[in-house]
């Protein structure tokens, strides 16, 4: 066999690699941190980036159940709401009515279930559109948050507690850990199960997939009774890492989630999309933002360079899918 047949089909796998979306955004990213590197000497050092895996995380958990939501064809505006209200549901029960912090970090997971719940019966079974149903309960859970906490904050929280957004398991911090198996586990059920292939087939064509035996409604409750979960869990790892609760914390959080997701690949119009690729759009923008910042650039600006980054990163994988 010649040298020639032998790497044809490695430039074969490299040419299929760069049709991909993941593969778009990898290079994309590579470059990113060769520039932000060049730019600046404290970017690419490892304290830098161990702690860029604290800011994103509470992002990162719930872009996960947001991938498979528009995956499905849904969208969830009320996530940062659900943070807060699980959040300020924590530190309410433990500091005003003193509940043991266990038993109160237990409230602020099954708060977020509960908006999740909510949203879920809306959008599956009452048949509202998730846009509307979301936008409202963004509003009602944020104001449940005001209204519970009547604007003032919890704080005082004892030392262990800051294990879970300030402790490190080993050399890496202790939620980056939590995330990384989440990462796993999602990744798993969306490209290696039934419940997977269920959220890509309602996303393509919903009527189609309720004729094949789909269980749409289930499969759509059960998409947002995780992400208000998720929301529970971000809400507790949060409040571990500002030791504070606020009501007016997360606030247009879900802009930088459904951004993550979108840069990802994920298509806003349903069907198709990857966990790979929603965590390779939030390491974009969490890395451009931190890069920029230790550069010089102001906020504003940060703002216009990432949502450039994102028209060039989709317009680019437009390109190469028609080639």
């Amino acid at each position: 066999m010649t040298e020639t047949t032998i790497a044809a089909p490695e430039r074969s796998r490299r040419a299929n690699l760069l049709r991909t979306q993941e593969g778009v955004l990898f290079v994309v990213l590579v470059a990113i941190i060769i520039g932000l590197s060049l730019l600046s000497d404290r970017f690419l050092t490892v304290n830098n980036l161990l702690n860029q895996t604290r800011l994103f995380t509470e992002t990162a958990l719930l872009a996960l159940p947001m991938t498979l939501i528009i995956i499905s064809g849904g969208i969830d505006l009320s996530v940062g709401s659900m943070l807060a209200w699980s959040a300020v549901m924590l530190g309410f029960s433990w500091q005003l009515v003193g509940l043991p912090l266990p038993l109160a970090v237990l409230i602020c997971l099954l708060t977020g279930l509960l908006g999740g719940v909510i949203n879920g019966l809306l959008i599956a079974y009452v048949r509202v559109p998730p846009l509307i149903a979301t936008l409202a309960t963004l509003a009602i859970y944020r104001g449940f948050s005001f209204g519970i906490s009547q604007a003032r904050s919890a704080r005082g929280f004892p030392e262990e507690f800051a294990f879970w957004g300030q402790g490190q398991v080993g050399p890496f911090p202790t939620q980056f850990v939590i995330l990384v198996v989440l990462i796993v586990i999602a990744h798993l059920v969306l490209s290696r199960t039934g419940f997977g292939r269920w959220v890509y087939a309602i996303g393509n064509n919903e009527v189609a997939a309720r004729y094949s035996g789909i269980p749409v409604e289930r499969v759509k409750f059960t998409l947002y009774a995780a992400s208000g979960l998720m929301a529970g869990l971000a809400a507790f790892i949060f409040t571990s890492r500002v030791t504070t609760t606020r009501a007016d914390a997360a606030t247009g959080l879900e802009l930088d989630v459904i951004a993550a997701v979108v840069l990802g690949g994920t298509s806003i119009f349903g069907g198709s999309g990857s966990i790979i690729g929603t965590v390779l759009g939030l390491l974009i923008i969490t890395l451009l933002r931190n890069g920029l910042l230790l550069t010089g650039v102001k906020g504003d600006a940060t703002f216009m360079v990432i949502g450039l980054v994102l028209i060039l990163a989709v317009l680019i994988n437009n390109l190469v899918r028609r080639r």
